[in-house]
């Protein structure tokens, strides 16, 4: 298996074409190797990402924690932290920071589909850039979400003070400023965040 550093610090390891990983192994693997945080693209190449910082974790958490609050009133999905992994139509696996999926397209999933990398695209998904991120990544992490049926998303990045808002219809809306105040439009309905960048 080859191996090669990508300007992110992320590593990416290439199995030979013949020898793809298939969900089921790639499931295994992660579980085999709980301490590696792993992705697959759509290509089935492995990515090991580095654990964030102290700080980008600390406000992945209070991200979570304010969609967490919001949909324990309205009742109507489910909220994943950043270590859940979701099989997207791609036949990508991806982690967002963030996700949410509405209630009825996750209660028809069959428990033992749940059990693993659910087969399902998140209705909608934060990634927050970390300073060993590569904003072009993200970006196309953040494309990847949107072609395969998420239906909001945002791209937080502090570095540059910017928050990019993916819409389900191809959209793109680009925020800045030391305050964003973002809605969670008709897919979080009522629901409303300060980010500080």
């Amino acid at each position: 298996m080859l191996a090669t550093i990508q300007q992110s610090d992320h590593l990416t390891l290439h199995p030979p074409r013949q020898y793809q990983f298939d969900d089921d192994y790639f499931f295994a693997l992660c579980q085999a190797n709980r301490d590696l945080r792993l992705e697959r693209d759509a290509d089935g190449n492995i990515i090991l990402m580095p654990p964030t910082g102290s700080e980008t974790g600390r406000y992945n958490s209070e991200m979570s924690a304010d969609v967490v609050i919001w949909n324990r009133k309205k009742k109507t999905g489910y909220v994943f932290d950043s270590s859940t992994g979701f099989t997207l139509p791609n036949s990508a696996v991806r982690s967002p920071d963030v996700s949410w999926i509405r209630k009825d397209r996750w209660d028809a999933l069959p428990e033992a589909k749940r059990e693993k990398f659910a087969p399902i695209c998140p209705d909608f998904v934060i990634e927050i850039r970390s300073k060993t991120d590569s904003i072009h990544e993200l970006k196309a992490k953040m494309d990847e979400y949107q072609a395969n049926g998420c239906r909001l998303g945002w791209l937080i990045d502090r570095i540059e003070k910017t928050v990019t808002i993916y819409r389900e219809t191809g959209s793109l809306e680009i925020r800045t400023g030391e305050k964003v105040v973002l809605s969670g439009e008709e897919v979080l309905e009522g629901f409303e965040m300060e980010v500080i960048l």
